[in-house]
C-alpha cells in the first residue's frame, strides 16, 4: 500500500440521496430553522428509537444542557457522571450551575459503574447521565434500578452510539431521555447538530419551547422565561434524514470493520479490542485498542509512529477530574485512570477498506515486534 495516503479517523459518507436532500431543502428557501426536512428527521428519528417524541437541537451538548434545564437542574444540584468520557457531558451539567460529580467506569464496557454511581449519591444528587461510549451502551438495567431506589432520573448521553441496544431496546429510549450528537465524525451526521428523545410529553413540550427563546407559541416576540437558541437548521435536518435513513448500512459495515480489525489483531498477546456484553448491541462507533502495560508516553510513541505511516489515530479521553477546571485530588477513579493511558481509537467509517485495515493492523503488529513489545 502507499504509505502516502492519509487514512483518517473518520470521515462521513456523503452519497447522491445526501446531496438531492440538502438541494431540496435550498431550493425551498427554508434554511434556517423552520421547514419540513426538521419535522420528517424529528418523527423518524423517534420511531428508529422507539420513543413517542424526538427533538432537534444545534449539537449534543446544547441537547444535554437543554435538557438538564428543562428539568430544572440548578446550582446546588449534584448529576454524577463517568470521569471517562468527552468533556460536553460534564461542561453541560456545569452550564446549569451544578456540580458534575465523577464516577469510575467498568473495564470492559468502559462505562459509568453502577456500583460506583451509589457510593456517589448524596442528598444533593438529582440526576444521572450514563454514557453509552465509543459504541457500546451502559448497564441501563442497574442505573435505572438505583435512579428508582434514589428517586433520581437518568438522561442517556447517546453521542457515540446511535443503533445501539439493551436486549433490543434502542438507546435513547432506555430512560428519561436521550440525547444524540450528529457532528461530522459520528454515525449519522448532519455536519452540527443534535437530538433529544424522550417519552414524556410535558418535558418534550418545555424543552421545545425553552431551544426557541422561550417564544410564546400565542404572542409572537414575547418571552416568559430565559431561553437559549439551540435550533438545529432545515438544511442540517435534511442531511440527518438522509444519513438516517441509511443507518442500518452504516452500523452493518461497522461490524464487519471489526471482524476484520479483530481477524488481523486477535493472534497478539496483550492487545485488547472492543468489549461486548452479552446484554448489548455494540455499534462500534470508534475501534477501541488497549495495549496491556502500556503507559501514556508509549501510546503516544505508538501513535507517533502509526501517523508517521499515513494512518490517523486519537487517544482515549482524558479523566474529566484530571482536567484544570475539574482537578479535584479527592476523586479517586483507578480504572479511568488506567485504561486511558493505554488505549487508542483506531480508523472506523463506513469506507474504510479492507486492505486498509490489513495495514493499519500490519504496521501495529511491525511497531510492537521492533520495540520487543510483550504482555505484561
Amino acid at each position: 500500500m502507499n504509505t502516502q495516503t492519509f487514512i483518517p479517523i473518520s470521515q462521513p459518507s456523503i452519497t447522491q440521496l445526501e446531496i438531492d436532500y440538502v438541494t431540496d431543502a435550498l431550493k425551498s428557501g427554508w434554511v434556517s430553522s423552520l421547514g419540513e426536512y426538521i419535522t420528517k428527521f424529528e418523527e423518524k428519528f423517534a420511531a428508529y428509537c422507539g420513543t413517542k417524541y424526538a427533538l432537534t437541537t444545534a449539537n449534543g451538548t446544547t441537547g444535554i444542557h437543554l435538557a438538564l434545564a428543562t428539568y430544572g437542574i440548578k446550582p446546588g444540584d449534584e448529576v454524577i457522571v463517568p470521569d471517562f468520557t468527552f468533556i460536553a457531558t460534564a461542561n453541560a451539567v456545569n452550564y446549569t450551575g451544578a456540580k458534575p460529580v465523577f464516577v469510575d467506569i467498568e473495564e470492559d464496557t468502559l462505562c459509568i459503574n453502577p456500583l460506583e454511581i451509589e457510593k456517589a449519591i448524596t442528598e444533593k444528587t438529582k440526576a444521572i447521565i450514563a454514557v453509552h461510549l465509543y459504541g457500546h451502551p451502559a448497564n441501563m438495567t442497574a442505573i435505572n434500578q438505583l435512579a428508582q431506589q434514589y428517586n433520581l432520573i437518568v438522561m442517556e448521553d447517546t453521542a457515540e452510539a446511535h443503533g445501539a441496544s439493551i436486549n433490543g431496546q434502542k438507546v435513547g429510549s432506555l430512560s428519561y431521555c436521550g440525547i444524540f450528537s450528529f457532528y461530522g465524525n459520528k454515525i449519522v451526521t448532519s455536519g452540527e447538530g443534535g437530538m433529544i428523545t424522550t417519552n414524556d410529553e410535558e418535558f418534550y413540550q418545555k424543552a421545545k419551547h425553552l431551544r426557541d427563546h422561550a417564544m410564546s407559541s400565542s404572542k409572537r416576540y414575547w418571552h416568559d422565561e430565559l431561553g437559549y437558541n439551540y435550533r438545529m437548521t432545515n438544511m442540517q435536518a435534511a442531511l440527518g434524514l438522509a444519513q438516517l435513513e441509511r443507518i442500518d448500512e452504516f452500523i452493518e459495515k461497522r461490524q464487519e470493520i471489526f471482524n476484520e480489525y479483530q481477524k488481523n489483531l486477535s493472534d497478539i498477546p496483550g492487545l485488547k479490542l472492543n468489549f461486548t456484553a452479552k446484554w448489548a448491541t455494540n455499534v462500534y462507533w470508534l475501534i477501541c485498542l488497549e495495549i496491556e502495560g502500556y503507559t501514556e508516553i508509549e501510546r503516544n510513541n505508538l501513535m507517533d509512529a502509526l501517523k508517521l505511516k499515513g494512518i490517523d489515530t486519537r487517544p482515549y479521553f482524558y479523566p474529566i477530574s484530571d482536567m484544570p477546571m475539574y482537578k479535584n485530588e479527592q476523586i479517586y477513579t483507578p480504572i479511568t485512570h488506567k485504561v486511558y493511558q493505554r488505549g487508542i481509537n483506531l480508523p472506523c467509517y463506513f469506507d474504510l477498506t479492507d486492505r486498509e485495515i490489513d495495514y493499519i493492523c500490519s504496521s501495529i503488529g511491525n511497531y510492537l515486534e521492533l520495540n520487543q513489545f510483550s504482555a505484561a
